[in-house]
């Protein structure tokens, strides 16, 4: 008994020096090393409002003009869109409109207003839409108090993913967009890599976290990817209603 007793504490207290199963010793270390000061980090100067621009903002309308647009249809002529009071307003059946940059990754910051004047319901009220790379479309249409589907109401990625809420305005007043927006990613082989993500938040309501697109906004069927150039520009839709714009400005992170 005095041999068995002995030899399990033997064991025991092997397997207690044992690696592991003895407790790790805390290591001490001084704050400074987990501290590090380099690459130091831009400095950018912020808006003195949420809706103003950061210093190293591209602004696209600033109110005055629509210099940094040009018309969809071929041709590249000047944007046919109406300004006046600080807003452009979507002239319907004269076709959408696109940036003349191109952009890949970048944060976004859209401003749009439903006409107050209320015509048609469900996809007939108050539709454009914002597509990044001319391919990817965040909704805009007004759903206030406007029935249609899930999928395809404001702050939607049109056809495939709904908003986690409805957080629109009432037709005249301004709605905001901030997105951020991950273009997809190809190989030399023109697979895909990863997909594009967005992250949207609608008058200050996140309502897309960080989703992956399926492939390009498509009307009818099942989105899928081809490989396509790295930056291409922003599209604004003509889709026959007189929506309003202000104050588009972008970041690339790229």
């Amino acid at each position: 008994m005095r041999f068995s007793l002995l030899s399990a504490a033997m064991v025991a207290g092997c397997f207690m020096a044992s690696p592991l199963f003895a407790q790790q010793e805390e290591v001490k270390l001084p704050p400074q090393a987990t501290e590090f000061y380099t690459p130091v980090v831009k400095k950018v100067t912020p808006g003195k409002e949420n809706h103003l621009p950061p210093a190293d903002a591209i602004v696209l309308f600033d109110g005055s003009n629509l210099n940094a647009w040009v018309s969809d249809r071929p041709g590249s002529s000047p944007a046919p869109w109406k300004v006046e009071n600080g807003t452009f307003t979507v002239v319907p059946r004269t076709g959408g409109i696109r940036s003349k940059e191109s952009f890949g990754d970048v944060q976004v910051h859209i401003e749009w207003s439903a006409p107050t004047v209320i015509k048609g319901t469900g996809q007939g009220r108050g539709n454009s839409g914002f597509f990044f790379m001319g391919k990817y479309e965040l909704q805009i249409l007004d759903s206030y108090d406007n029935e249609t589907y899930t999928n395809g109401m404001a702050a939607s990625i049109y056809k495939q993913h709904p908003p986690l809420v409805n957080a629109m305005r009432a037709p005249g007043e301004w709605n905001t967009y901030d997105a951020i927006f991950k273009a997809p990613r190809f190989d030399s082989n023109g697979m895909l890599v990863s997909p594009a993500t967005i992250t949207v938040i609608h008058n200050g309501v996140l309502v897309q976290n960080n989703v992956e697109l399926k492939g390009p906004t498509l009307y009818i069927g099942i989105p899928h990817y081809e490989a396509h150039e790295a930056a291409l520009p922003f599209h604004i839709q003509d889709h026959g209603d007189e929506v309003k714009f202000r104050n588009i400005w972008v970041r690339k992170l790229d």
